[in-house]
């Protein structure tokens, strides 16, 4: 009995937004074939959840497993002579992904772009000549990665915190741990009140249940779930001073140019969504033309621009910045494609085909009502968060929007904000405490970050009630 509650508990953090339109035309929850498709699932999930372990990449598993489902639905179906229900199902869950992950790798080639021309190693570069003490760098680096991951995303805001921390406190086990756990919890607060800052509120965002603005409504819950540990752990840095380092990055031709498209590319996907009512996707698309048209400017215009700093190097007798010239490359759009997440994106298929399988046979009516109705909404969103400190929060996310529960629009901005910090509570919780493992391995590890635990749930349950004071009328009103 318990083992089956634990399969329904699972099944419900799993479900996909997808599948609510692909209402099952048969209920197969109890059949032979519609339990074999759930094992199937739970045991790539167990294999996802020991990728650190078995160093096998999260995609592997999940993508096989939605084979498999998906055959499954394709066999039963034709063999009642409804194969066409499974196609349209099947589409509609592909279209589904299909948007979201056309955005996403649209906003990681902006990101890979302004790596590649050397931006965030000018700013990690400016932290490490001032020379600031361990103190004052465990809080620039936390309010800088709360700040900067609503626009750069959680994962890439919190790489960029950590190589700054590792390069300044290089072999100071200690204080790089602390400060990792810190840079873990700010970004994952951060991305918690913008729809770019985390792939869940951008599903959010895109299921037309928070507009843009209102996210803005997170902010100061998201500013409490990260001060209130950073406080306490603030207590424990050594208050020493780094050496200072004279380092100078020198920023790529059209860095900034690049960061203000950027910028324009999100205010067109936003546009197109809040005026045109169409999908935030062609908006950013549109975006990867501004930096197609601006890559092509910057190969035209390289030659011209390499003679003249040839001759101002020249005239300065500067042999250094001579032989860097001669190892410049014209800028491509495609090899920063390339550079995409694509284990991430490619995971994300697999989890959102696997979920969408699984509701099409009849488990999402199951868990919706386990939830939703026997549970009441506040508790049920807060135990999701937790939940994804254990589970990945993209299907924790998956699981509410599909099941489309009749809440307030207060909860739902509760499942946002709890759904986007829930998983500060572990290392393995987000893609920014699993990244940075991988980083800063052998530094900040699994039990490093648990110590700190009890802090960060503090955290996590002060921001829920902070929203729950702040924004009482929300939930009296129905999204």
């Amino acid at each position: 009995m318990k083992f089956g509650i634990v399969l329904l508990a699972l099944l419900a953090l799993v479900a996909s937004p997808t599948a609510a339109a692909a209402v099952p035309e048969m209920d197969l929850t109890g059949t032979g074939l519609g339990i074999f498709a759930l094992i199937i699932f739970s045991l790539a999930y167990i294999l996802v959840m020991g990728e650190e372990k078995l160093h096998m990449r999260k995609s592997k598993p999940v993508l096989v497993a939605a084979g498999i489902i998906w055959i499954i639905i394709g066999w039963v179906y034709t063999q009642h002579g409804m194969q066409d229900a499974a196609q349209s199902a099947f589409r509609t869950t592909l279209l589904e992904f299909a948007e979201l992950m056309l955005f996403l790798l649209v906003a990681m080639t902006y990101i890979n772009a302004l790596e590649e021309r050397r931006l965030f190693d000018a700013l990690r570069s400016w932290l490490i000549r001032k020379g600031f003490s361990y103190r004052s760098l465990f809080w620039i680096t936390g309010i800088l990665s709360f700040f900067i991951s609503p626009i750069a995303d959680n994962l890439t805001t919190a790489l960029l915190m950590c190589a700054v921390v590792m390069k300044v406190a290089e072999g100071d086990k200690k204080f790089i741990a602390l400060s990792c756990v810190n840079i873990v919890v700010a970004a994952n607060a951060g991305g918690a009140f913008s729809p770019f800052g985390d792939i869940t509120t951008l599903m959010v965002w895109q299921a037309g249940l928070v507009h843009i603005h209102e996210f803005l409504v997170l902010f100061i819950p998201a500013v409490v779930n990260y001060a209130i540990p950073a406080i306490i752990m603030s207590f424990f840095v050594e208050n020493k001073k780094p050496e200072a380092s004279d380092e100078v990055v020198e920023l790529k031709r059209g860095a900034i140019r690049i960061t203000m498209l950027f910028m324009l590319t999100i205010a067109t996907a936003v546009m197109c969504h809040t005026l045109l009512h169409l999908p935030p996707v062609l908006g950013m698309m549109m975006g990867l033309g501004y930096l197609q048209f601006f890559g092509y400017f910057l190969r035209m215009t390289l030659p011209g621009s390499l003679a003249r700093k040839r001759a101002m190097a020249e005239r300065a007798g500067d042999q250094e910045r001579l032989k860097r010239l001669g190892g410049v490359v014209p800028f491509d759009v495609f090899s920063r494609v390339a550079r995409a997440e694509w284990d991430t994106l490619l995971f994300f298929y697999g989890v959102v085909m696997c979920v969408g399988g699984l509701g099409f046979l009849g488990y999402l009516g199951l868990m919706s009502d386990f939830l939703y109705t026997q549970w009441n909404p506040t508790y049920a969103n807060i135990v999701l968060g937790m939940a994804s400190a254990v589970i990945d929060n993209i299907p924790v996310m998956f699981a509410v929007l599909t099941m489309q529960p009749e809440m307030s629009h207060g909860h739902w901005l509760l499942i946002t904000l709890t759904a986007g910090t829930g998983g500060s509570l572990l290392s393995v919780g987000s893609a920014a405490g699993v990244a940075l493992m991988g980083q800063a391995r052998g530094y900040y590890t699994f039990m490093s970050h648990l110590k700190w635990a009890p802090v960060i749930f503090l955290g996590y349950i002060a921001s829920i009630l902070t929203h729950l004071y702040l924004n009482t009328h929300s939930f009296t009103v129905y999204g």
